[in-house]
């Protein structure tokens, strides 16, 4: 059975079911635009800037810690260089690019 103990006036029905619509239009239009193709790309590239602006942020402090290690390893707390460790990188470094330039003078006989 109906419930009769509506007391609103036809006009107070009318503006009720016309301020539905327009919530129930307003609602649709956001479904619509949700779900729009362009809409859901556009997510899709903003979580993967957001995921690749993460990695990058993550990768940098990664880096920027063992380039300070390394840094460390070079260079006492005062900031004066530790030569027992340089002069011997050095050599080391020296002694390798010695070889690749032999090696790629070979090549090119």
């Amino acid at each position: 059975m109906a419930d009769t103990s509506d007391t609103r006036t036809p006009a107070q029905i009318e503006a009720d079911i016309k301020r539905r619509r327009e919530v129930l239009g307003e609602t649709l239009d956001e479904i619509g635009m949700r779900a729009h193709p362009k809409t859901i790309v556009d997510d899709a590239k903003a979580k993967v800037v957001s995921k690749v602006d993460h990695t990058l942020g993550r990768a940098y402090v990664q880096l920027n810690k063992v380039v300070s290690d390394v840094k460390a390893q070079f260079v006492d707390d005062h900031g004066s260089p530790r030569m027992e460790r340089v002069v011997p990188a050095a050599l080391v470094t020296a002694g390798v690019v010695g070889l690749l330039v032999a090696r790629s003078r070979r090549r090119k006989r």
